[in-house]
């Protein structure tokens, strides 16, 4: 991802990777029921981030971003589902907590860049 902070990048994989591991703890009805739309939430945000950095226009890119924008505050909706419904313990939690408020503020500090460009 050259045109992206390599951090954002990297932060967004851990998350996917720790979020199919919540996923795959799930039992198939808890899949079908929240965990699908946990896994595609979190997944959205890399994939939103991607597509962005493959528009050339920086309106366009910008789209995506808040689209990837998007994604990661309703994946924080998700976690918080989870843990009110015991569905992963306070550990878990926490750290995925952390880890998308960290991409919450790269991504806004990205977008914020991008932003300036047109100024």
């Amino acid at each position: 991802m050259k045109l992206i902070d390599p951090e954002i990048y990297k932060m967004t994989l851990q998350l996917s990777d720790n979020a199919w591991e919540v996923y795959n703890k799930m039992s198939k009805t808890e899949q079908i029921i929240i965990g699908t739309q946990f896994i595609t939430a979190i997944d959205s945000i890399g994939a939103n981030i991607a597509e962005g950095c493959g528009r050339f226009h920086y309106l366009d890119k910008n789209k995506f971003m808040y689209n990837a924008r998007g994604s990661l505050m309703e994946s924080i909706y998700w976690v918080e589902q989870l843990y009110k419904r015991r569905m992963i313990p306070i550990d878990i939690f926490e750290s995925l907590n952390v880890k998308l408020d960290q991409e919450l503020y790269k991504l806004n500090a990205f977008i914020s860049v991008t932003k300036k460009q047109v100024e």
